[in-house]
């Protein structure tokens, strides 16, 4: 990460990483959506959103911002049609402390140091400028000592607020955030369809799903994407980049 990537994702809770994958990938995937063979959460779709999970332009934030021992918790995707919606505002609830009520929605800075619980890098297969929708935050919120305070109007984007805001992103684009940032999903507005792949991670100690990753479906897999998918521990819990491969 450069000085100034490090500077916003403390700043604001969220990073928009251009140009993560090329157009040639981006195809690639969307032709996969298009044919419709789609079983499980995305990184079962095969070979290419396989790679997302370790993705290499993607690892050295991951690494920077959970540190070197974390693990993929989840994926899913969301596609969404001109003029559906979905939910509102949430989580910062416990203002960036662990312990409240979403005890892993954690954000921590010490001596040069972040570090976050469950994070969130956002694979973006089609566009979503300025006012198409789709994802939405409060930025800075993920350091709030307020966040009860909003009203349940902004909340559920029935009234605008300055504060709330719809990061422009371009297919190819990586939305991070952490999920102790006050986010959520506004209604979509663009005349194409929406496709984001969320791939969810956390520390290499913690969980957020309730089920881990059952490596036997996902075939032949390298050393570094079997320390991604180890359930969570804490002891002797191996590093995700390993010099001996």
């Amino acid at each position: 990460m450069t000085g100034e990537e490090k500077f916003i994702v403390d700043l604001e809770g969220y990073l928009v990483i251009k140009n993560v994958l090329t157009p040639d990938e981006v195809a690639e995937m969307n032709a996969i959506i298009d044919n419709g063979d789609m079983q499980g959460p995305p990184s079962l779709w095969g070979e290419p959103f396989k790679r997302l999970i370790d993705h290499p332009k993607i690892l050295p934030y991951l690494i920077e911002l959970l540190g070197p021992h974390v693990r993929l918790d989840h994926d899913y995707a969301i596609f969404m049609n001109g003029g559906e919606g979905r939910g509102g505002l949430h989580g910062g609830e416990d203002g960036g402390r662990p312990g409240g009520p979403e005890g892993d929605h954690w954000y921590k800075y010490r001596d040069g140091v972040m570090r976050n619980g469950l994070c969130v890098m956002t694979y973006n297969l089609a566009a979503a400028p300025e006012g198409a929708g789709g994802f939405a935050c409060i930025p800075g919120s993920h350091k709030s000592n307020f966040p009860t305070h909003i009203p349940s109007g902004v909340r559920g984007f029935e009234r605008p607020a300055h504060y709330v805001v719809q990061p422009p992103v371009e297919a190819g684009d990586v939305l991070f955030f952490t999920e102790a940032v006050i986010h959520g999903t506004m209604p979509w507005r663009a005349a194409h369809q929406r496709r984001s792949l969320l791939y969810k991670y956390s520390p290499g100690h913690s969980a957020w799903a309730g089920t881990y990753y059952d490596i036997s479906k996902y075939g032949e897999l390298t050393e570094q994407l079997k320390r991604m998918l180890l359930p969570p521990s804490i002891g002797r819990r191996p590093r995700v980049v390993d010099a001996n491969g």
